[in-house]
Protein backbone atom coordinates (compact mmCIF):
# COMPACT_ATOMS: atom_id res chain seq x y z
CA UNK A 1 0.00 0.00 0.00
CA UNK A 2 1.39 2.80 -1.22
CA UNK A 3 -0.40 5.97 -1.99
CA UNK A 4 1.10 8.98 -2.40
CA UNK A 5 0.59 12.13 -0.25
CA UNK A 6 1.27 15.03 -0.81
CA UNK A 7 2.44 18.03 1.97
CA UNK A 8 2.57 21.80 1.11
CA UNK A 9 4.73 23.80 3.89
CA UNK A 10 3.58 27.40 4.30
CA UNK A 11 5.46 28.68 7.35
CA UNK A 12 8.00 27.29 9.63
CA UNK A 13 8.31 29.00 12.91
CA UNK A 14 11.88 29.04 14.58
CA UNK A 15 13.84 31.48 16.97
CA UNK A 16 16.11 33.75 15.47
CA UNK A 17 18.67 32.69 17.72
CA UNK A 18 17.99 29.07 16.94
CA UNK A 19 18.26 30.08 13.59
CA UNK A 20 21.68 31.54 13.75
CA UNK A 21 23.12 28.54 15.89
CA UNK A 22 21.86 26.23 12.39
CA UNK A 23 23.28 28.12 9.93
CA UNK A 24 26.49 27.89 12.21
CA UNK A 25 26.88 24.66 12.28
CA UNK A 26 25.90 24.62 8.52
CA UNK A 27 28.81 26.31 7.71
CA UNK A 28 30.86 24.74 10.27
CA UNK A 29 29.87 21.39 8.34
CA UNK A 30 30.41 22.87 5.11
CA UNK A 31 34.06 23.53 5.76
CA UNK A 32 35.68 19.76 5.01
CA UNK A 33 33.09 19.39 2.22
CA UNK A 34 35.26 22.33 0.96
CA UNK A 35 38.68 21.04 1.80
CA UNK A 36 37.26 17.05 -0.03
CA UNK A 37 36.25 19.26 -3.37
CA UNK A 38 39.76 21.60 -3.35
CA UNK A 39 41.75 17.86 -3.04
CA UNK A 40 39.86 16.43 -6.16
CA UNK A 41 40.02 19.53 -7.82
CA UNK A 42 43.82 20.02 -7.50
CA UNK A 43 44.13 16.85 -8.43
CA UNK A 44 42.02 16.71 -11.62
CA UNK A 45 43.97 20.23 -12.32
CA UNK A 46 47.34 17.97 -11.89
CA UNK A 47 46.37 15.70 -14.36
CA UNK A 48 44.93 17.94 -17.28
CA UNK A 49 48.34 20.25 -16.64
CA UNK A 50 50.34 17.36 -16.93
CA UNK A 51 48.25 15.88 -20.32
CA UNK A 52 49.56 19.12 -21.50
CA UNK A 53 52.70 19.84 -20.74
CA UNK A 54 53.60 16.50 -22.38
CA UNK A 55 52.08 17.81 -25.69
CA UNK A 56 54.68 19.94 -25.76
Amino acid sequence: MSEEQRVIVTDIRMPFISMVFFMVKWVIASIPAFFILAVIASIFMGIIGGMGGMMH
